[in-house]
């Protein structure tokens, strides 16, 4: 990993300094996942966002990088903790644990144009590339976990009410099958930067230094990039995913399958894929939660007087029981003939039924006359209440 310098890890994961491992975890897959190429293709600044906020969390996720990290406010592979640490003890431009070949120092100190942070930054500087590099000989970094995906998965009314299997392709990086992860193919080879010697010179003001070469890491061999994967160490395919969805499932809830979402490299770990289901709707049913709405017509009689009529269920055909003197709009409950709740086993709710009174268009003289008699009969005026309110 090259040296890192300026950069606040812990204000771009959104998160404090003395933040605990699961905190530093959480803020990545949460960042992740809104920044992941996969989720913004062809934006460049989500891009850069998604490589700071991996970079970030390889530094403090790792106990012995934070540590260098927190000491130094920057990090390098190449630098040996007991220095840093001893560093940290005796503070910022007091002294370095470092032997330099015995060069003068005296150019660092400040002039007339300079301050004693301006000093320290361009020792900083040479100090940062002194034990800086990532290059293909370097050492190999530590496991780095896969990222989370997550996609929709249209789901018919019936496979939400009653479960079922269902099915969904998604785009998944895996390990490269030519190099496992490694990013490189082939034998190592001299490095053409230093010679296969290991180091290279470095200018730092009036100072020469011999450093560790940056693009084979001292090792003084490079491998070759692998051509599958362009030195990714992962490749991306579809890959159809079967799931299982329980009875009662809601729209917009989420699934989440372990193991199915981005390869990790270096050993790390499998990312999870977070499937959310977006139920279809149905001609007659509606549904709010576990409960089932429906609209049903009666007739003028079976309003007045009572009656019991069938109506439909998610289960088939059942027994209603109309009131007398039922009026159009009233809703009457049809208890547990709703969904199942997923997360309450045997649970169910309600259908939630709506009647609406249908006045029949009258084609002969007697059903008129009957009617007539009707109104003679029952001759009050339901409107006389609207005019109390005026």
């Amino acid at each position: 990993m090259p040296t890192t310098q300026n950069k606040d890890y812990y204000g771009i994961l959104g998160i404090k300094k003395g933040a605990s491992s699961e905190e530093i975890r959480k803020a990545f897959r949460k960042l992740a996942r809104k920044y992941h190429p996969d989720v913004n293709p062809n934006d460049k600044r989500a891009e850069e966002k998604f490589k700071e906020i991996s970079e970030a969390n390889d530094i403090l996720s790792d106990e012995k990088k934070r540590k260098i990290y927190d000491q130094l406010g920057f990090y390098s592979d190449q630098i040996d903790p007991a220095a840093a640490e001893a560093y940290a003890r005796q503070g910022a431009g007091r002294g370095v644990p470092v032997d330099f070949g015995g060069f003068d120092f005296s150019g660092f100190q400040p002039g007339a144009n300079q301050n004693a942070s301006s000093s320290w930054g361009s020792f900083r500087d040479i100090f940062s590339g002194i034990f800086g590099g990532n290059g293909p000989g370097q050492a190999q970094r530590g496991p780095v976990a896969g990222t989370d995906l997550e996609y929709q998965a249209p789901v018919d009314f019936w496979t939400a009410i009653r479960g079922g299997n269902a099915r969904l392709t998604i785009q998944r990086q895996e390990l490269c099958p030519t190099c496992h992860g490694q990013a490189s193919s082939g034998a190592p080879m001299q490095c053409p930067e230093c010679n296969g010697s290991g180091q290279v010179t470095q200018m730092g003001g009036r100072m020469k230094f011999n450093i560790a070469c940056p693009r084979c890491g001292g090792s003084g061999r490079i491998s070759s990039t692998c051509q599958t994967c362009h030195g990714e160490g992962l490749i991306t395919r579809s890959e159809p995913v079967e799931f299982r969805i329980k009875p009662g499932t809601r729209d917009g809830q989420r699934i989440r399958l372990q193991g199915k979402g981005n390869a990790g490299t270096h050993g790390g770990a499998t990312g999870d894929l977070y499937v959310i289901i977006r139920a279809g709707s149905h001609p007659l049913f509606r549904r709010a939660g576990d409960d089932i709405h429906l609209n049903v017509p009666i007739t003028i009689a079976e309003a007045t007087l009572g009656a019991k009529v069938d109506v439909p269920t998610i289960d088939g055909r059942a027994q209603l029981r109309i009131p007398p003197g039922t009026q159009s709009g009233q809703k009457l409950r049809m208890r547990e003939r709703g969904v199942e709740n997923p997360q309450a086993g045997g649970q169910r709710g309600d259908q939630i039924v709506t009647v609406e009174i249908v006045v029949p268009q009258l084609t002969d003289e007697r059903s008129r006359e009957i009617m007539r008699e009707f109104a003679r009969l029952n001759s009050q005026d339901p409107r006389v209440s609207l005019f109390d309110k005026l």
